[in-house]
């Protein structure tokens, strides 16, 4: 398709499920203190992952009050039904994280700005790079902020705003995508958190998170 069919498309998606991303971006934004650890373990869980596997792990610790009880979760990422790869090491990235969470909470209640903070996260969450830590921001409601998994990319290459052997292997590249996807939402005047939704819907046909 030309880049003009494909945008009229992501026009129609965004007009068939605005009223679902606009609620989700709102439960994002009444995200309570104490839901924060289990984002971010949510966060932690998706790369390379069913979004909604991980979100099933979400529900497991919930259910299980994993912040005053906790344990090893290897057993509820490697579980057949939701299954997360790599579990063995996202599972230590969980517990490790909630051992200094204390100091996680100290970068999120700083006052400096959304994008030090994105890059803060990136360096003191444990399997967290500068996607998890957007993820984990805009969820528990911050705005503004690229979420660049493949399925962001493989669209930005639809549209042939990066090359198609473009790889994100660094910060810098991240920024430039970023970039790059910000004027992409300004040009076709679609937020860019809403458009990230769209995009995911597209490639997915549900709005998960």
């Amino acid at each position: 398709m030309e880049k003009n069919e494909i945008i009229d498309n992501y026009l129609i998606i965004y007009r068939k499920f605005e009223n679902q991303i606009l609620s989700k971006l709102e439960d994002f934004a009444n995200v309570s203190r104490e839901q924060y650890f289990y984002e971010l373990a949510y966060c932690i869980c998706t790369p390379m992952s069913k979004a909604e596997n991980a979100l099933q792990v979400q529900k497991k610790l919930e259910e299980m009050n994993y912040l005053q009880n906790p344990f090893n979760p290897v057993n509820i990422l490697q579980d057949p039904k939701h299954y997360i790869r790599f579990h063995n090491q996202k599972s230590k990235y969980i517990l490790e994280n909630l051992k200094h969470f204390d100091e996680i909470m100290q970068v999120i209640d700083s006052t400096i700005d959304k994008y030090d903070k994105r890059n803060a996260l990136a360096k003191v969450v444990n399997g967290f790079n500068l996607k998890e830590s957007s993820h984990f921001l805009r969820n528990i409601g911050y705005r503004g902020l690229a979420i660049l998994d493949r399925h962001i990319l493989r669209n930005l290459k639809l549209v042939g705003l990066i090359a198609e052997d473009f790889m994100i292997k660094n910060w810098d590249d991240y920024f430039y995508a970023e970039e790059k996807f910000k004027n992409f939402a300004e040009e076709i005047n679609i937020e860019i958190d809403r458009l990230d939704l769209v995009l995911w819907a597209n490639e997915t046909a549900k709005i998960i998170k």
